[in-house]
């Protein structure tokens, strides 16, 4: 594997710690409106890549040779993800309906085979499945705290959870396709994912004014990161790294998210989630025996005299 891959991935590893803070930034902003949310959040996250846009005369070049193509991508992959999202947690028991949404990581795994080879379409092997599935095993125990989760009833919540998933799986081995579209695209997915959320929220919410303080600092810390920055750099290392990788890895937010809500006093401590993690890493290290085995530093081309 080439260093740029490997550098792309690790930048793209930086989302999971962000989005990790999601649950805990959700509990502080309180009883907002989830649509109300969705767009307060983007329209914060956009700030990131239209402060870039601004400062990088070449960003803007790229983005103006995008086409529709990609924007349309980012709309539906960040506005469709969170509408299922938010639907799926109101309408099913919340450990069971994220169980089903992380899903998403698998299908990434599964969905990069079926890139072009342009695309940089890598094959699957057995070690890449057993990883993932058990990464899979150790978010299942995470979430559920070791109960065992009840899945039956409540099939409208858990088809927009499954919904959710194939919506995010599909849009980060999408953007595989549009390689040359800068990350700072970004910044029109989440403008864009902000109006339409406003717009559903007028139609479907009432509007809540955030208190100030503790809630407004939550609101705009989602925003800048978990809606925010981690968006930009899961772009870039889905366009630029090891798909499959950035797959299983994403299965250390549920343990993450969990030790932060336990350790800020958010939730109760589950005894599963210490064996959660070492199944979620077993899984990231088998996955990613191939991965480090190859990835190399640029050779240097040496002159006769070096």
């Amino acid at each position: 594997m080439r260093a740029e891959t490997a550098r792309a991935t690790s930048i793209g590893f930086a989302a999971i710690p962000i989005w990790s803070l999601l649950p805990a930034l959700t509990v502080v902003a309180g009883a907002i409106p989830p649509l109300e949310l969705v767009a307060l959040t983007f329209s914060a996250g956009s700030l990131v890549g239209l402060l870039f846009l601004a400062w990088s005369p070449a960003a803007r070049k790229d983005l103006r040779r995008a086409g529709m193509g990609p924007v349309l991508l980012g709309i539906t992959g960040l506005f469709g993800y969170h509408f299922a999202y938010f639907l799926a947690l109101q309408n099913a028991p919340t450990a069971e309906a994220s169980l089903v949404n992380y899903l998403w990581p698998v299908l990434i795994v599964v969905l990069s085979a079926a890139l072009p080879a342009h695309a940089g379409a890598k094959r699957l092997t057995a070690l890449h499945l057993a990883g993932a599935g058990i990464a899979f095993g150790g978010a299942v125990l995470a979430i559920s705290g070791g109960g065992v989760p009840k899945l039956e009833g409540s099939a409208f919540g858990y088809g927009m959870a499954l919904a959710a998933a194939l919506i995010w799986s599909t849009y980060s081995v999408a953007t595989r396709l549009f390689r040359s579209v800068p990350s700072a695209a970004v910044a029109l997915y989440c403008l864009n994912t902000a109006f339409l959320a406003a717009i559903a929220h007028a139609a479907l919410e009432s509007f809540v004014w955030p208190a100030p303080g503790a809630q407004t600092l939550a609101i705009l810390a989602l925003g800048i990161g978990p809606l925010g920055f981690a968006f930009y750099v899961w772009d870039y290392g889905c366009k630029h790294g090891d798909l499959r990788m950035l797959g299983v890895s994403a299965y250390f937010a549920p343990v993450l998210s969990t030790a932060i809500l336990t350790l800020s006093g958010l939730s109760p401590a589950k005894p599963a989630l210490w064996l959660a993690a070492l199944l979620i890493t077993g899984g990231a290290l088998l996955t990613s025996v191939n991965f480090w085995r190859t990835a190399r530093p640029l050779s240097v081309r040496r002159t006769p005299n070096a």
